[in-house]
């Protein structure tokens, strides 16, 4: 298991570094610079400013001048606010995104679980019927048209939550099942899925034969087994959960990474464009990580083909 971790650790550093160096050079390649919309800048001293900020070396330059301040840790100033640091504003902004992302993570989990477990427990019934219904709606439907509908009938009908903002505990409700919606509604069909395939398992009969309890078999053999691909599933999903949406966040105005990253990326802001990325394909490869070391756990033939390679 020591080993399966230490391989899985060492093949994230690689990827990691692609990712990041992809991303260099596409918004390098784009037409335009950080720069080049301010009308009020005369040609001078846009040569002056590029200067100062190193855009004015060849790119081989500037990319390894780059990953030598990434291994320090730096990730440099952001060049459309001014004063303020990449770090320092993706400190203040994730902070808001992970709030979010980490109340609809516990939604999706908990209403997901709930009625993914349930809908297999009672396949033929209408409790059944009812949760798988929901289950395809919630994948059909999608968070711009959930969230309008959500602020319609909860803020103007209602008037339980404001329509939008950051500025009060309850404003993080609306959003956050807006968000959650999609991901409990997969977490519910891989659940039921997973579940009502190993049911038909020989391994399932043989417990029963063996004179092992329902509860025992359903509990510790059927769900262990069952919930690999919702575990599958949670590594990606937590990663998009817990770093916000882009779409979530510009219809509740929330002042997330998400709003920021679109903001930055039209005015071709390149460190802070790299800080998102980053910040994101960290999240994404972590959570992935996670998710294979418990699957690793709960199924050791994983971590042994893994370590035979």
């Amino acid at each position: 298991m020591r080993l399966y971790i230490l391989k899985r650790i060492a093949e994230t550093i690689p990827v990691f570094l692609i990712i990041v160096s992809a991303v260099f050079f596409m918004v390098r390649f784009v037409p335009g610079g950080p720069f080049d919309k301010e009308r009020t800048v005369s040609k001078e001293t846009l040569e002056r400013v590029n200067a100062y900020y190193g855009l004015d070396k060849p790119l081989y330059e500037q990319y390894f001048a780059f990953l030598k301040n990434l291994a320090k840790g730096e990730l440099g100033p952001s060049y459309k606010y001014p004063g303020w640091n990449v770090g320092e504003i993706l400190k203040e902004k994730a902070a808001v995104s992970l709030q979010l992302g980490a109340a609809a993570l516990a939604i999706a989990l908990i209403a997901g679980m709930s009625a993914g477990v349930a809908a297999a427990a009672f396949p033929k019934g209408k409790l059944g019927a009812i949760l798988s219904f929901f289950s395809i709606l919630g994948v059909c439907l999608p968070s711009f048209v959930l969230g309008p509908l959500l602020i319609l009938l909860f803020s103007i009908k209602l008037g339980c939550f404001n329509a939008m903002g950051w500025n009060s505990p309850g404003d993080i409700i609306l959003p956050s099942i807006t968000l959650a919606l999609f991901y409990s509604a997969w977490i519910a069909r891989l659940a039921r899925g997973g579940i009502m395939r190993e049911k038909l398992r020989p391994y399932v009969k043989t417990a029963y034969a063996k004179g092992l309890s329902p509860a025992r078999v359903y509990l510790v053999h059927i769900l262990r087994n069952g919930l690999e691909p919702v575990i599958s599933y949670l590594g990606p999903a937590a990663a998009g959960l817990l770093t916000g949406s882009f779409v979530v966040e510009t219809i509740f105005q929330v002042p997330g990474l998400g709003k920021f990253f679109i903001s930055s990326a039209l005015d071709n802001d390149y460190t802070m464009i790299m800080g998102c990325v980053m910040l994101y394909a960290a999240f994404i490869i972590f959570f992935n990580l996670i998710s294979d070391i418990v699957l690793a756990a709960i199924n050791p033939k994983i971590a042994k083909e893994m370590t035979k390679k």
